[in-house]
């Protein structure tokens, strides 16, 4: 594709298409031709190899990026670790003392925190697996009211799947600015560094860390090669740098096996003028889904609401799937529209960005709140839904109108944090007894 010369009028300007190769310059000949490392790049900038997989890794998975920058990401001080009771995340610890418990909960929303920043509102809710060995998930909650300082955060650990609920991200990464809001999504892939500012107020919102492998769009399958998710439909940022040529003190701040480290140097992390590559953060507006369902009759799995995947090595199961429940019509005949109650061998966890979840009708279920189904775990429409949606008169309908549910899905048995199930103080201690024990006994024994 051609190359793209970077705007001081629009610094979020986007390239398009998820998965390419694109190719950005916020300095005209910047980029070298022909070759990736040349002898002497131009305007005296260093090479530097980010790369997403391992070098040997197939073609069609291999993912990397060239960096052109003033100074190498290598030119910081020594890491030291932070100590935990100076931040609000306390991972390492949390991850460690996991509960795996066969329990359905449901959470109130969580609060905003006006007193952080990024950083220090990040809070591990629940996950499985293991980072070092670059296996499972972390699914985080963040809340912040703060700006970022001359500081640069991320994670070792694995690729950022942020899902805004409250408020405006900007996001400094090394490749150029996101603008997140809600009803938009942002992945920021391992070892990318970034810088994250609120310009309209506190934030607060969700957050899948994948720790093995990348997410990617799902095949499509019978579907053909339109629907859902078009790749056309991501962003990813253009080269944008900062030229500071007096010495100015920045903080590198990693995630590291859920830990946090920092590490000192005197330039600033975000002084990448060009850049080309498939590895690289983006964005993507939840209205742009191209939902489908079912026209005849029977509710379709869940599973034709796939947004992102991050494929296990097993074919067709997930080590997180991003699912949304977005503004959609129902025109199934003679069908129990919501899903159906069921058992799955996925945890399901569901969070609500918007509006009222049609499966739940109770009040319960809340914007900024969440709820987990661990494998096994029953679960459906709660008594009131169920009642409803057993009579009403069944007519095309538009349901979710101006709400967005979505849900982390993963093969993974997922255990919960201290901070998730007591610290927070936000699980709904008779989310069972409310949601399933009214279900009454309606059956009639034609035998009897």
């Amino acid at each position: 594709m051609p190359v793209t010369q970077f705007s001081a009028s629009d610094p979020y300007a986007y390239l398009n298409g998820f998965g390419s190769y694109h190719e950005s310059e916020a300095v005209g000949g910047a980029l070298p031709l022909g070759q990736n490392s040349p002898q002497k790049p131009a305007y005296g900038l260093y090479v530097e190899k980010l790369s997403g997989t391992a070098f040997t890794a197939p073609r069609h998975e291999n993912q990397q990026t060239w960096l052109y920058r003033i100074l190498p990401a290598a030119a910081h001080g020594n890491f030291q670790a932070l100590d935990a009771d100076s931040y609000h995340t306390q991972m390492t610890s949390e991850k460690e003392n996991l509960q795996y418990i066969p329990n359905q909960l449901r959470w109130n929303p969580f609060d905003l925190d006006e007193s952080v920043d990024w950083v220090h509102g990040l809070h591990l809710v629940a996950g499985a697996g293991d980072p070092t060995m670059k296996s499972g998930l972390g699914i985080l909650l963040y809340a912040a009211g703060r700006d970022m300082g001359n500081e640069a955060f991320y994670s070792a650990d694995g690729d950022f799947l942020i899902v805004p609920q409250h408020g405006v991200l900007d996001i400094q990464t090394e490749l150029g600015k996101l603008l997140v809001q809600p009803n938009e999504i942002c992945v920021i892939p391992r070892g990318i560094r970034y810088r994250v500012s609120l310009p309209s107020g506190p934030v607060k919102g969700y957050i899948c860390e994948l720790y093995q492998g990348h997410f990617q769009l799902p095949e499509l399958g019978p579907m053909g090669s339109n629907g859902l998710a078009n790749a056309r439909d991501f962003q990813a940022p253009v080269a944008a740098f900062v030229d500071d040529e007096q010495p100015s003190e920045y903080t590198i701040i990693s995630k590291f096996n859920n830990a946090l480290f920092s590490a000192r140097q005197d330039h600033t992390p975000f002084d990448v003028v060009a850049w080309h590559g498939n590895y690289y953060p983006y964005k993507y507006d939840l209205g742009r889904f191209n939902t489908i369902g079912s026209i005849s009759f029977d509710h379709p799995d869940p599973s034709i609401f796939t947004v992102l995947t991050g494929p296990s090595d097993h074919p067709g199961t997930a080590i997180a799937d991003f699912v949304i429940f977005p503004p959609r019509w129902l025109v199934a005949e003679g069908t129990f529209r919501p899903p159906w109650y069921h058992r799955n061998v996925m945890s399901e966890f569901m969070g609500l960005i918007a509006g009222n979840y049609d499966a739940k009708v109770g009040g319960g279920f809340q914007p900024a709140g969440a709820s987990l189904h661990n494998i096994m775990s029953a679960h459906g429409p709660d008594a009131n839904a169920h009642e409803r949606a057993s009579n009403v008169e069944l007519r095309p309908q538009k349901v979710g109108t101006g709400s967005m549910a979505f849900m982390f899905e993963s093969s993974l048995m997922i255990g919960v944090s201290e901070w998730g199930l007591k610290t927070c103080q936000k699980v709904q201690e008779n989310y069972n007894e409310e949601s399933w024990r009214p279900l009454k006994r309606s059956f009639k024994n034609p035998e009897t």
